[in-house]
């Protein structure tokens, strides 16, 4: 008899199976109830945020730049301007091909190498979603091009942009600075102060001078448009607008033509300048020779004309008004004298019989006069007026480089003025200190000796000296130096006068500052050393003027300028106010290897008194459209 055997349990394998289709019943009803309830929550409990994100699909926020403030001088003539052209820019992100856009792009138009250098300098510098101009100030020709093969240049825009235009040029490139493009730097800053979402939809910030000093003032308030976009992102209408808000208005007291007397007055000497109002601290002028182009850095300078200008020997990025720092020479001896008065240390009647030279106790090294024998017997107003180096050589010592030092620092030097640009020196006023903390070393008598005449390691800006200067003009004030004289409200379009700053009042003798005053006025007449300079002047000048050392000279040798190369000669310099009898302008004056103040500087201080107090320019020296014939 055969048995079969049941090779499957039918009532098991269909119970199995009823299980599995139960499993998988109740996942599909929780699959369902997960999707009902996810579509409850973005439809019913989302519905408004959802609304909004559809809706900011459809409308987006074009930001507006505002129009930069602009900068005038005192006269209200425009230093810094406004003004609108267009750019043809490429955003990387939305090319598929740059080089192959590029070449497209110049079938089309014209693109110099320099502008191709410069753009894919700024390329690398920029993230892949921001615009890149590639060629600036397009005629009306290219535009209609561009826009005609529009369809061919996916990434390629045109678009209005405000550009900066400095009609002064270079005369006024380290007052006025520059703006350049917004870099990661700037923006990190910008972050960091709460600016960044002001600065939606602009390219540019200030670099250096004023626009960078006043940035906040002169970029105003961004702008916004609420536009209604189609599918492709084009704007189809607008549908509400907060109008940008413009920069404010910078009128300085720097007179412009003043600028340009001073500047031409240099003629082909390198150097710096500062004129200033000693009861505002008004900055008159403010001239640093060699100067640049501004205009060349607004819209991304070239490689080769940058390294042109960084790797000048004249170095005319320096701004020799500010950051120069020279020994301060023979000028610093009215304040010797006049601390030598107020400390007790000297008499208006003491004299001394100056042989030509200067010798501490138990040395036999002598410290020459400038004077080959020397100026006989000179009093204090006497040795202000000829320079006496053998005056000032004893008083030195008598005073220590401490006491010195001390007296010294009250009228600014060796330290910063507060003028409101940035990058100021603040020189460098020598003490025994000083020299232990930066060298460890001890401080030596002889560095007394020529610390008297503005030598060794004392070192001073053209800026430093007019801020001085200034303090022996109007009594002992320290003003702190402004350029901006007022600023403008872009809708009242009212001045509204900045303050004068009053640093510290010095109680000075006022017989005592008598005495420095008329030394300094002799200075300007006959037998004094720049009286060629004031010769036929209607009005008082009182001046010293000043030579800085360049190499040093051996002992028993005569300094002899034609026999030394035109960098090795001596700096010049020269401060002065005028009228003497009541200032309302002070000039410092330090030329670049210029030999004797008296012969180079102070004529070029001579032309800027001229201008000011009397209208007079230079002989050979071109007017400018509009100007009428004094």
């Amino acid at each position: 008899m055969t048995v079969v055997t049941q090779l499957k349990n039918l009532d098991r394998e269909l119970a199995r199976f009823r299980g599995r289709l139960k499993a998988g019943a109740a996942f599909v009803v929780l699959l369902a109830m997960a999707l009902l309830g996810r579509g409850f929550y973005l439809q019913v409990v989302q519905h408004d945020f959802y609304i909004q994100r559809a809706e900011s699909n459809r409308i987006s926020q074009v930001p507006t730049a505002p129009n930069r403030g602009l900068i005038l001088d005192r006269n209200e003539r425009i230093l810094a301007e406004n003004y609108s052209a267009y750019t043809l820019e490429l955003t990387r992100a939305r090319t598929d091909d740059l080089e192959a856009t590029l070449a497209e792009v110049g079938t089309l138009v014209e693109v110099t190498s320099g502008e191709l250098r410069r753009f894919r300098r700024l390329l690398a510098e920029s993230h892949e979603f921001e615009a890149v101009p590639l060629k600036s100030k397009l005629t009306d020709e290219e535009v209609a091009i561009l826009a005609a093969n529009r369809y061919r240049l996916p990434g390629v825009e045109v678009k209005a942009r405000l550009f900066r235009n400095y009609q002064a040029g270079p005369g006024m490139a380290h007052v006025l600075g520059f703006i350049g493009r917004i870099n990661d730097r700037d923006l990190k800053q910008l972050r960091k102060d709460g600016r960044e979402q002001n600065y939606r939809g602009s390219s540019h910030i200030g670099k250096t001078g004023l626009e960078q000093s006043y940035e906040a003032l002169l970029h105003g308030r961004t702008g916004f448009d609420q536009m209604e976009t189609d599918a492709s992102g084009r704007g189809v209408r607008m549908l509400s607008r907060i109008a940008p808000v413009p920069g404010k208005d910078l009128r300085l007291y720097l007179d412009a033509e003043l600028q340009a007397v001073a500047e031409h007055a240099f003629g082909d000497y390198l150097g710096g300048l500062v004129a200033l109002d000693p009861n505002t601290g008004g900055v008159l002028a403010l001239v640093s020779r060699p100067g640049f182009d501004p205009n060349l850095f607004v819209d991304g300078i070239d490689p080769e004309t940058w390294k042109s200008l960084n790797e000048s020997p004249d170095r005319p990025m320096v701004n020799r008004a500010l950051r120069g720092i020279y020994p301060p020479g023979s000028t610093i001896k009215p304040f010797m004298a006049l601390a030598g008065l107020e400390l007790g240390l000297r008499k208006p009647g003491d004299t001394i019989v100056d042989p030509g030279y200067f010798s501490l106790p138990n040395s036999s090294h002598q410290y020459r006069d400038w004077k080959r024998g020397g100026h006989g017997v000179v009093d204090i107003r006497g040795a202000i007026t000829q320079s006496c180096d053998t005056y000032f050589y004893k008083l030195a010592v008598d005073m220590g480089i401490d006491r010195m030092h001390d007296y010294l620092m009250k009228f600014s030097l060796g330290e910063k003025t507060g003028i409101d640009l940035d990058g100021e020196s603040p020189g460098l006023l020598p003490s025994r200190e000083w020299k232990q903390r930066r060298w460890n070393k001890i401080w030596y008598p002889g560095e007394t000796v020529i610390a008297g005449i503005g030598q060794g390691y004392h070192l001073t800006t053209p800026l430093q000296l007019a801020t001085a200067t200034a303090m022996l003009a109007n009594g002992g004030k320290w003003i702190e130096p402004r350029l901006v004289q007022a600023v403008r409200e872009p809708f009242t379009h009212v001045w509204q006068p900045q303050p004068v700053v009053v640093h510290a009042q010095l109680a000075i003798d006022p017989e005592n500052l008598a005495v420095v005053r008329q030394g300094m006025m002799g200075a300007m007449r006959p037998g004094g050393t720049a009286a060629a300079a004031a010769a036929g002047a209607p009005y008082t000048i009182a001046g010293k003027t000043g030579t800085a050392q360049v190499v040093g000279i051996k002992q028993g040798a005569r300094y002899d300028a034609s026999r030394l190369s035109r960098k090795n000669i001596d700096h010049a310099l020269f401060i002065a106010y005028a009228p003497a009898e009541n200032p309302t302008i002070v000039v410092a004056v330090m030329v670049e290897n210029g030999g004797h103040g008296g012969s180079t500087a102070a004529p070029i201080a001579r032309a800027v008194f001229d201008y000011y107090l009397t209208g007079k320019r230079p002989g050979d020296m071109k007017l400018e459209a509009g100007d009428a014939a004094d």
